[in-house]
């Protein structure tokens, strides 16, 4: 597996993105996905970073993103990065390729003078709030675009 830093916007990035707002429509029987504003600026490095890993066929199997947040009007706090957009294929999971993102972006935020690692999920996701429970997250107030939802989960990481 080779991860890479690439464009939020390049098309191996766009066809993941679409695969994983599907997974979010039939997971939570909706069909909106996740609605949250984002804009590739925020996932260029200072201010973020969007990795793609690709298998030895070179096709995209998964992604991970970090974008920086300070304190405002939706509940963050300054110094937070906002992880974003963690997905791995269904034919790539139990490689551990998540955890291997997670890390990397973990990393690059604390490089980048961040404090602390956030993120969002959903109760429909019991494997993705599995993964960061293993890996250090614990459930803080919530923030975001969902955080007046009910099945939205927010979790938190000291970086320093």
């Amino acid at each position: 597996m080779r991860i890479q830093p690439t464009p939020y916007d390049h098309p191996d990035a766009v066809k993941l993105q679409d695969e994983v707002q599907a997974e979010y429509v039939v997971r939570y029987g909706d069909d909106e996905g996740d609605a949250t504003p984002l804009d590739p600026s925020m996932f260029v490095p200072p201010l973020g970073l969007y990795l793609l890993a690709y298998d030895g066929l070179e096709r995209p199997v998964a992604s991970g993103a970090w974008r920086r947040q300070d304190e405002n009007e939706e509940g963050y706090a300054d110094g937070d990065a906002e992880l974003k957009r963690m997905y791995v294929i269904p034919e790539a999971r139990g490689l551990g390729l998540a955890r291997r993102l997670l890390a990397l972006l973990e990393e690059d935020a604390r490089a980048a003078g961040r404090t602390r690692m956030v993120l969002e999920t959903g109760t429909a996701q019991p494997e993705a709030i599995a993964l960061y429970a293993s890996s250090g997250y614990e459930p803080c107030a919530k923030f975001g675009h969902y955080r007046h939802h009910e099945a939205s989960r927010c979790f938190a990481k000291p970086l320093v």
